[in-house]
């Protein structure tokens, strides 16, 4: 799980059928939403990449009584930027219509390095804010923050009973990020980490899980660990505790994640566009004015080609730049070639900053609506959490009965 935007994502589908209950309707107006159309490949983006589904997917919720579910968490750390939005977000909108949501704040994984408090707390209601803003309808998408459901943290920590240690060890992202921090600043929560992200993969059932290529090897981790855990209390050890038996996880499986929306840096080409990057130059933040928008577009590396053109491997910065362009603007390669194929620099950035700035507006609009009555922001993270807090305790609870614990 990496610390960026969207590095913590997870899609599962769920035996029981969706709950009645439903948030109550956004008193604020809410961005047009983008409904997912059905067919065999659900375009979702989770560490900034698009992820298919390689199954049928049938928009028309009369027809099953089950809905797929998303559960998606997110880091609140650094600022939100284009890349986030435009290879995530905006697929979330999408999946909402079809499926049953859920985002939350990982807050919990946010302090596994050394942080500033004020700094999470401020961070995680505007993680929520721009997810809302963004189009996010809690009417139907769930969104909480993570530690307002305490299954969390009581799932790790019955999982950590059953992890080897050895499994931990081998964690290569502990080993890199421990070796930058040094040992004396280092705490077991960093190590422990994984355990965490397979308790919020596991709560909920999951029985597939889109992740990036530093994320392949948690989940496989994850997946030992359901095994490991249903061999150790399920079946019938589990029955004979009064529990239903069987398997008490199921194992998910991987998405398979192919190329599609990945935003990269304004200053190199080559890199995909991060708010860790130390340069804020690099990445348009979602909430830059439209002064810092231009500026930044202005300062942005180009190269000395004639001429403006796609998927040109001497030409990254131009391919990144167009394609940000159609992107935001929500036209084909086609039409951004016949527009612009014949711009110099000077003039794309002209165009570049009007199309960033005119599509950023109404979210920078919309965030400061909600921002500014604060008591609906709590009602709304208030309400996901309820909803989420009633599945994952059915989880935890099985979990505890399985164990042998006595019963509360």
């Amino acid at each position: 799980m990496g610390r960026s935007l969207v590095s913590h994502f997870s899609m599962l589908t769920y035996s029981v059928p969706p709950f009645a209950s439903s948030i109550r309707t956004c008193r604020l107006r809410r961005p047009q939403l983008i409904r997912q159309q059905a067919g065999r490949d659900v375009r979702c983006l989770c560490s900034n990449v698009v992820v298919a589904v390689s199954e049928p997917v049938n928009s028309d919720s009369s027809s099953s009584p089950v809905r797929k579910r998303i559960v998606s968490g997110v880091q609140p750390t650094g600022s939100i930027h284009l890349g986030n939005y435009l290879g995530a977000i905006k697929n979330w909108i999408r999946l909402q219509d079809t499926f049953e949501t859920f985002f939350f704040i990982v807050d919990l994984h946010a302090i596994t390095l050394q942080y500033d408090a004020q700094q999470l707390l401020r961070s995680t209601r505007d993680t929520a804010a721009i997810y809302l803003a963004c189009g996010v309808d809690p009417s139907k998408a769930s969104v909480f923050v993570q530690s307002h459901v305490r299954a969390h943290v009581e799932l790790m920590w019955l999982l950590s009973s059953a992890t080897p240690i050895g499994w931990l060890n081998r964690m290569i992202q502990f080993k890199e990020k421990s070796r930058k921090a040094g040992d004396e600043n280092v705490g077991v929560a960093l190590l422990t980490y994984p355990v965490l992200m397979a308790a919020d993969i596991l709560l909920y059932q999951s029985d597939l899980v889109p992740v990036g290529e530093d994320q392949k090897q948690h989940l496989e981790l994850t997946r030992e660990l359901a095994e490991r855990v249903n061999y150790l209390y399920g079946g019938r050890k589990w029955k004979k505790l009064g529990g239903r038996g069987g398997a008490i996880f199921k194992v998910p499986e991987p998405l398979i994640p192919p190329a599609g929306a990945r935003i990269m840096s304004l200053t190199d080409g080559l890199s995909k566009m991060s708010k860790s990057a130390p340069s804020d130059q690099s990445r348009i933040n979602l909430l830059d004015s439209k002064d810092v928008i231009a500026n930044k577009i202005k300062r942005c590396k180009t190269d000395a080609f004639p001429g403006l053109e796609f998927d040109n491997t001497e030409r990254p910065e131009c391919n990144n730049l167009l394609s940000i362009y159609q992107l935001v603007t929500g036209k084909t390669k086609q039409e951004v070639t016949e527009e612009c194929g014949d711009m110099n620099w000077g003039t794309f950035k002209i165009v570049l900053t009007d199309a960033l700035v005119d599509h950023l507006h109404p979210i920078q609009v919309r965030y400061e609506q909600i921002v500014s009555d604060s008591s609906y922001l709590d009602e709304v993270l208030a309400e996901g959490a309820r909803k989420a807090a009633d599945i994952a305790d059915v989880t935890v609870n099985n979990v505890y009965q399985a164990m042998g614990f006595l019963r509360r």
